[in-house]
């Protein structure tokens, strides 16, 4: 008997020899020949997933190996009663004509590493014995042959104890008492159990891999062709793995205490689950290559959907709104920010909606203003629209816990609907936003009609020009309303401030001034009040701020109320809405092809906006509804100096007529006007003329992170 036992010893250490030789031969050329040459699929298709969900059951109760045996954990217990019924669930048919394979593949395994024969051999006999199956086919056939040599083992040495027949196999088979030499074996099967896991592990990548749908990756696509090039030589090792496992475990019957206890098998082992892990590694890669191919291509798909959708006529706007929110069934994609309540899209059927679009970082002036519109609306049953949120994030940085709890705190003060999360949103709806309708940076809404119909790219400028007066927010309404106005200070002011709305119906005379020059507000200030009494007029002045710089308009506002200066909008709400609704005449008028020109209002907002972009202060005085002067900081404070000049004209033709004839005498041809436009949707025009000469006017570039 040891004679034997050493002979198999010897027979082990060739074997190893040969193939720690044929490791480093791994890639050659020839060896992959030969693997190749072993394969002659016949065209049958095999359901392999759930046979390797039989395959892990199995490992899975053997896991625990010498500890549970020890420790009595290998007991059966509900959980795990369950999890067998999961994995056999399904199986019905699909091992008929498989189990005398699976049989003759356990015998190759067992019976060749009996006589310490050569693992490499033994493993293109497998390989030539399945050669009529798909690579996927192979390792998970083979897998089950091993699963059943190994699970017999340890069904055995697991009863050896309390199972009288387990204990009389044992002894035929001269199965040493585990227990009696754990701690020789230990070693040995955790080695094995490593082993098994790199083996499970490829295995699940060739089926994953094999599993892909062709209608996405067909087998010619460039990274589809390179994973499945690496395929046969992981089926390969893998196999050779399984030869190496089953070869260690057979040596085990009848050997003696000293061989138990040899460590040369357990580093072969490691090399092997080296060698597998690195293999999985690399396929993994290849596997996730895979996948972003197939999303491109899905998305792609869904992208040209979109296309056709919005080019169809359609009855409602149910299936347009599904597509862009969320297209499928399984949960409820909105939500009521304010009040977390959950609803479908059906919520929406047949109604106007407008698409609040932005990204996580809206000011935090829109949010408020926006929401007393919309309260305003849900109050009048004449404006009958909602709103949806769909948060634009950049799905290349994943959404960290930063971000959610900035995306869940900008939820919450939204009492419209919202996406429940920006993980909804697929990438092509992403990308047809950005491409089709030309979302940037800033906030925008586009209008959708009962039937899905895109009525206005961005109905943003008519929204914060008119609220919703400008319902159902359609193009057509906005040039409608645009007929309907004239340049005057209500247009301008709206009610920003009541205030000045009760100066108008008063018919006072209304200055507003802004800039960042205090020293000058003081002079202008004070010119203006002994102007007014000088002419024995009642005038109103009002500091309406700057665009961008909110913390200087603060600092200005609390100089103002001390030296009472005038009044001021003390609120940045305020401020922001005032310039904002100034801004969006300008690009409301780029939208409908106006320009300086042949446009009187474009002319005044473009002047305005060039007022707030130079260094200078400004101002602007009116009276009634078209009476109005304006004019740059020191202009306007020489005119009301000079006023003795022209006084006489001012009681004969009127106080503004004879302050704009002042104002052109005294205008210099030299001047130096900025504008300064935010990037939004609807783009920059390209030609912009300065308001005061004329001439076109250079175009420049700024990057600005924070408006102060």
């Amino acid at each position: 008997m040891a004679t034997t036992t050493a002979n198999q010893l010897a027979g082990k250490k060739q074997m190893i020899m040969r193939d720690r030789r044929m490791i480093s031969l791994s890639d050659d050329t020839v060896m992959t020949k030969q693997i190749q040459a072993t394969h002659a699929p016949d065209g049958r298709e095999l359901e392999v997933k759930p046979i390797l969900h039989v395959i892990e059951a199995i490992l899975h109760h053997v896991s625990p190996g010498i500890d549970g045996v020890i420790n009595g954990t290998h007991h059966e217990d509900v959980d795990a009663r369950l999890d067998d019924k999961v994995a056999l669930a399904g199986t019905e048919g699909i091992f008929d004509g498989l189990a005398y394979m699976i049989h003759k593949i356990s015998c190759e395994l067992s019976c060749k590493c009996l006589g310490g024969g050569d693992a490499h051999a033994t493993t293109m006999a497998i390989l030539n014995m399945i050669s009529s199956y798909t690579w996927d086919a192979k390792v998970v056939l083979s897998l089950g042959a091993f699963a059943v040599h190994y699970g017999e083992f340890w069904l055995i040495a697991k009863l050896f104890a309390t199972n009288p027949l387990a204990k009389s196999v044992a002894i035929l088979k001269q199965l040493p008492d585990i227990i009696e030499h754990s701690n020789a074996l230990k070693t040995r099967f955790d080695a094995i159990n490593n082993l098994i896991k790199a083996m499970l592990d490829v295995t699940k990548c060739v089926v994953e891999l094999r599993g892909l749908p062709g209608k996405y990756i067909p087998d010619d696509t460039p990274v589809m062709a390179i994973a499945l090039a690496h395929i046969p030589t992981a089926v390969y090792w893998t196999i050779k793995s399984m030869v190496a496992c089953s070869s260690l475990i057979t040596s085990l019957l009848g050997m003696s205490y000293e061989v138990i206890g040899s460590t040369t098998e357990t580093w072969e082992l490691s090399s092997l689950a080296h060698k597998l892990s690195s293999i999985h590694g690399h396929l993994k890669t290849q596997l996730e290559n895979c996948y972003l191919h197939i999303a491109e291509v899905h998305q792609a798909e869904y992208f040209q959907m979109l296309v056709y959708l919005f080019e169809t006529t359609h009855f409602d706007n149910l299936k347009i709104l599904k597509a862009l929110i969320y297209n499928k069934d399984d949960l409820q994609p909105l939500e009521i920010g304010s009040s977390k309540t959950r609803v479908n899209v059906e919520v929406l059927r047949r109604k106007t909606v407008l698409l609040l679009i932005s990204d996580l970082d809206l000011s935090l002036e829109e949010l408020p203003v926006l929401t007393r519109i919309y309260q305003e609306a849900q109050s009048r049953p004449e404006f009958q629209y909602e709103i949806v949120w769909l948060p634009i994030v950049d799905r290349s940085q994943t959404l960290n816990e930063g971000h959610d709890q900035k995306f869940k705190q900008m939820q919450s003060s939204m009492p419209w609907h919202t996406l429940h999360h920006p993980s909804l949103l697929e990438p092509a709806v992403t990308k047809y936003i950005k491409e089709v309708w030309h979302f940037e940076k800033k906030m925008m809404l586009v209008v959708l009609d009962p039937q899905a119909k895109v009525v206005c790219p961005n109905a943003l400028h008519m929204v914060w020009i008119w609220g919703n007066i400008a319902y159902p927010f359609t193009l057509f309404k906005e040039e409608q309303l645009w007929k309907e106005e004239t340049w005057r200070l209500k247009l301008l002011v709206d009610d920003i401030d009541r205030s000045i709305l009760e100066w108008i119906a008063e018919e006072k005379f209304i200055c507003l001034y802004g800039g960042e020059n205090i020293e000058w507000m003081r002079r202008f200030t004070t010119a203006a009040r002994n102007v007014a009494n000088a002419a024995s007029i009642k005038l109103e002045m009002i500091y309406v701020g700057m665009k961008n710089s909110k913390e200087r308009v603060r600092k200005i506002n609390s100089t103002i109320t001390m030296e009472n200066l005038g009044h001021c909008l003390s609120d940045p709400t305020d401020v922001w809405y005032f310039w904002t609704r100034v801004e969006s005449m300008l690009y409301s008028k780029i939208q409908h092809g106006k320009t300086i020109h042949n446009d009187k209002i474009m002319q005044e907002v473009t002047t305005i906006l060039s007022f707030d972009g130079s260094d200078q202060g400004w101002a602007l005085i009116s009276r009634g509804t078209v009476e109005m002067a304006r004019a740059k900081a020191d202009t306007m404070l020489t005119s009301l100096t000079d006023y003795a000049t022209w006084e006489g004209d001012a009681k004969q033709k009127g106080f503004i007529t004879a302050l704009n004839e002042y104002l052109q005498r005294i205008h210099t041809p030299g001047h130096c006007n900025k504008l300064i436009l935010p990037g939004i949707a609807g783009g920059i025009p390209e030609l912009v003329v300065c308001a005061e000469c004329g001439r076109p006017m250079d175009k420049f570039f700024m990057y600005r992170c924070c408006i102060d």
